[in-house]
């Protein structure tokens, strides 16, 4: 997508005093900030610079603190196509205002890695939407398309604290599906996301290494290299202490629970 400023500025003013923000200015920012340095940094870690100012990741936050939540800034400054514009769209946007549309279409212009690891873990996975994108997007062709459901189920193990064990093991099931792809960036993906399942609690530890155990049985390189390389984190004592540890802190809650609905 071919970088463009012709968008209808959106401000953000919250007073009289307040300094206008709308794309132009964010832009003519970002333009100020970046160095070739950065862009070449970029290209070392597989992230074209081709529509990329050189602007750290850091930095980005920074300016995002500033401008402060914005979800119809957060939409124009997707549409310039701007590497850290997007960036910037997904730590201002807000989850709530996020809709399962605007999900899809940046979903479809995903062409990077580090893009769609950042969109999803600052923004998509604390979407209402979020669970409904996973199993559709996980059927997809694209790669950066296919990386969002499993970098989806990867931040959702994370952030998302009131999902079911049950929602987590039908997602061990599309991992498993996805363990024979072999390109990079997808199996790198549905390994971060069978790790990350895997260290949730107990209960998803012991799923995930037995999925672990079964991937490292099969014929495929790939899942073999997904399986040994998940399993061999996910069976270590410091991981199985600390799923443990979540597992009683989970249920201490619900226990306490109990006790005051007994005494009512």
């Amino acid at each position: 997508m071919s970088p463009s400023t012709k968008r209808a500025p959106a401000s953000l003013s919250k007073s009289p005093s307040s300094p206008k923000v709308d794309v132009e200015s964010v832009l003519a920012w970002l333009k100020r900030t970046g160095t070739k340095s950065g862009r070449d940094s970029m290209a070392r870690y597989a992230i074209p610079s081709e529509n990329a100012f050189g602007v750290s990741v850091g930095a980005l936050k920074q300016h995002a603190k500033r401008i402060g939540p914005n979800h119809e800034l957060a939409v124009r400054l997707w549409e310039t196509g701007w590497y850290e514009a997007r960036m910037l769209a997904s730590f201002i946007d807000e989850p709530e205002r996020v809709t399962a549309l605007q999900m899809e279409r940046w979903c479809r212009d995903f062409d990077n890695w580090a893009i769609v690891d950042t969109v999803c873990f600052a923004l998509f996975d604390r979407s209402p939407h979020a669970w409904s994108k996973v199993e559709p997007w996980a059927a997809r062709t694209d790669e950066f398309q296919k990386r969002a459901a499993f970098a989806l189920i990867w931040s959702l193990s994370v952030h998302d604290k009131k999902a079911s064990d049950k929602q987590f093991e039908k997602a061990l099931v599309l991992i498993e599906r996805a363990a024979t792809d072999e390109r990079n960036f997808v199996k790198k993906a549905v390994n971060m996301a069978l790790r990350a399942v895997g260290k949730r609690n107990a209960a998803l530890n012991d799923a995930a290494v037995k999925l672990a155990r079964r991937l490292v049985r099969s014929p495929d390189a790939t899942a073999r290299w997904v399986g040994r390389d998940a399993r061999r984190e996910l069976e270590s004592a410091s991981v199985k202490r600390r799923s443990a540890a979540r597992s009683r802190t989970a249920a201490q809650p619900r226990s306490a629970a109990r006790t005051r609905s007994a005494a009512k």
